[in-house]
Order: structure tokens, then C-alpha cells, then sequence
């Protein structure tokens, strides 16, 4: 049996799960986010000018995507801690520039839990050679980091994803999603999918890592207020025993900037109440034990450093506002505690 077997890899090494506390599931927290194209890109300074235009076009506005600062991601995590956070799941993956010894440094300066991934991103984020890699080479690299670490650092990934995809998704973002499979049986690590940009994308990819022999309560399907817009269709992709994932609260404007279909068309972003309404409806359709949530703040704006609502929003404000709802003690605790601590813990 492996020493990972009942427990959760941190950039500090193994926890008990118990020892996990409030969880956010998907955050990137120290890297750069600026498509390869564009690296490296001069950051536009935050004022209060400016600020709002930047978070509104947060895609395009230069730099707004780089959160390289070690400084400013220990500022944000003490700021977390004290709202009630204790652990953050980084959700960055390779092709993305990652910084696995700031997240490292990051949690021993603010006395935080921290898992890392492993995995790759959209074809967008991938190297040459990566688009032309065979699903086994990347599966060894996936388990490599989960059982050795990366490269010459040494810290190991905790979970696996998120895996991007596109729409439609390409071949080597199949292959990809392939081999996160092989990673999750082969290590028991939880695995986490980021859908192309289309409604159809979730359906398409949870069918296919079903047939691969997914363990589907152990795979989470992210986005799901920016793929999905209709309950029926929330419950029907839950209907598939995956664990949904809404993840970009503190996001109120209506319009995404990424979020554009297959047609060139705005598609609405869902507000904070209507996630909170998606998330009752699965609760009581018997689902309690396969949602989770989080921000995924990539961001400067997103920041409190930059003028935003942070990554303890949800702990100052949703979580209030769930009680408010009638969300039972119980029914919060399984969001933030329960079900994050079973899809951290190695089986």
C-alpha cells in the first residue's frame, strides 16, 4: 500500500485529511496565466481609473493574468486564513507558468495548506512537443509528479488537473484527458476537468472518461455556471456520478470575457445567487455529496490587492448568505469540508 494511501499530499508533504479544514478546490494562486503568445507582456498598472475595465476584459488586459508576486500571494493567503480558509487547491498545471517552491513558500509564510496539480492545460498552453506526445508519456509524467515531484524541486502534485479542454476539444486534449485517467487509477488522485466552451463540451468529455473507467465520483467537472445554464442540465451532467463544481464566485458581472461559444456570441455568466439556486436544486436532488466550489481567481483585479473581492469572498459573503438561504450547518459543512477533504484524500 502506498504512504499516500488515506492521505493528502501538500507542498509541505502528506496531512491527514481531517487536518484540512475549509477547503477552496480550484484557485491559482503564484504563476503567469498570459497565453504563450503574448509572454512576456509589460503588466498595466491598477488604478481606481481603470481597475473595473481591466477586470471586465480581464482576458485581454495586459498582465491582469499575472500573478508571478510571492509578496502579494502571501498577503492574500494571510487575508484568507483569517476570513477561515485553511487549504487551497492551485489548479495550475504545466504550459501554464507554475511556481511550485512560491507556493511552497506561500503556505509555510501563511500557515496554509496548499495542494498542487499536475496535468496539462488547453492546447493553447502547450508546447510543440506536448501536442505530440502519446497518451503513456504523458500519463508517466502525471504519476511522476504525484509520486516524486516536480522536476528538480521535488513537490509533489496532490491532484491531477485541470485538465483543459477546448470545443471543440482537440486531439491532444483527449490524449491529455487520457492520461489523467491512467494517473487517477494508477494513484488513486482525484481528477479535474476544465470543459470547452460550449454546453455539449461537459456531456462529451464525462461520457468519454466514463468509458475509460473514470471512478466518477472521484472526477470533477468544472465551470459548471459557465457551461451549463439550465438546472435540467445540472442535474442531468450530475445524473453521471461525477462531483460538479461551481467555481468562479465573485464573479457578478453578466458577461465573461472568455466565455464566448463556438458562434462568436456573449454567453451570460451566472451571478452568485443563481449558483447558490443550482447548488440548493442538487442538494435536493440528492447530491449533496458531489458538489464543491471556490473562485478560480487568475486575476490581479480578483485580488484584494487589486481592488477585488479576494480568495475569502466566500467565506465573508456566500457562506452568510447560504444560511440566509436556509442552507442547513451540515449541508455547509459537506461544501466546504467534507467533500473537499474526500477528493483530496488519496485511496
Amino acid at each position: 500500500m502506498s504512504e499516500r494511501s488515506g492521505r493528502v499530499m501538500t507542498v509541505l508533504g502528506l496531512v491527514d485529511p481531517e487536518d484540512l479544514g475549509p477547503t477552496l478546490m480550484h484557485e491559482h494562486l503564484v504563476g503567469d496565466y498570459t497565453p504563450p503568445n503574448r509572454r512576456p507582456e509589460p503588466a498595466l498598472p491598477i488604478t481606481m481609473q481603470n481597475r473595473w475595465q481591466m477586470d471586465y476584459e480581464w482576458v485581454v488586459a495586459p498582465g491582469n493574468v499575472n500573478l508571478t508576486n510571492r509578496q502579494v500571494a502571501l498577503l492574500e493567503m494571510q487575508r484568507l486564513v483569517a476570513d477561515g480558509g485553511r487549504t487551497l487547491v492551485d489548479v495550475s498545471t504545466p504550459g501554464l507558468v507554475t511556481d511550485p517552491e512560491g507556493l511552497r513558500e506561500v503556505s509555510q509564510g501563511a500557515g496554509i495548506h496548499i495542494v498542487r496539480s499536475t496535468g496539462r492545460y488547453t492546447q493553447q498552453f502547450m508546447s510543440q512537443d506536448d501536442i505530440g506526445r502519446s497518451v503513456d508519456d504523458l500519463a508517466r509524467e502525471f504519476i511522476g509528479e504525484i509520486e516524486t515531484g516536480y522536476r528538480e524541486t521535488g513537490i509533489k502534485a496532490g491532484i491531477i488537473g485541470e485538465i483543459g479542454c477546448s470545443w471543440p476539444w482537440t486531439e491532444a486534449e483527449k490524449r491529455s484527458v487520457e492520461a489523467g485517467v491512467i494517473a487517477q487509477k494508477h494513484t488513486g488522485a482525484t481528477l479535474s476537468i476544465h470543459p470547452g466552451r460550449n454546453v455539449e463540451g461537459p456531456f462529451e468529455i464525462i461520457r468519454a472518461v466514463q468509458a475509460a473507467g473514470a471512478d466518477m465520483g472521484r472526477t470533477i467537472m468544472d465551470h459548471i455556471e459557465r457551461r451549463l445554464y439550465k438546472i435540467e442540465d445540472i442535474l442531468r451532467l450530475a445524473d453521471f456520478g461525477c462531483v460538479l463544481e461551481f467555481d468562479v464566485f465573485g464573479s457578478e458581472q453578466s458577461r465573461h470575457s472568455q466565455n464566448i461559444d463556438a458562434g462568436g456570441r456573449d454567453v451570460d455568466l451566472a451571478s452568485d445567487g443563481v449558483r447558490i439556486t443550482a447548488i440548493r436544486a442538487l442538494m435536493d436532488a440528492g447530491h449533496l455529496d458531489r458538489v464543491v466550489i471556490s473562485h478560480d481567481i487568475a486575476q490581479r483585479t480578483r485580488q484584494v490587492e487589486g481592488g477585488g473581492h479576494g480568495y475569502g469572498h466566500i467565506f465573508r459573503n456566500i457562506l452568510p448568505m447560504m444560511r440566509r438561504r436556509g442552507f442547513s450547518e451540515d449541508e455547509i459543512e459537506a461544501l466546504m469540508v467534507r467533500n473537499p477533504a474526500r477528493l483530496l484524500t488519496f485511496v
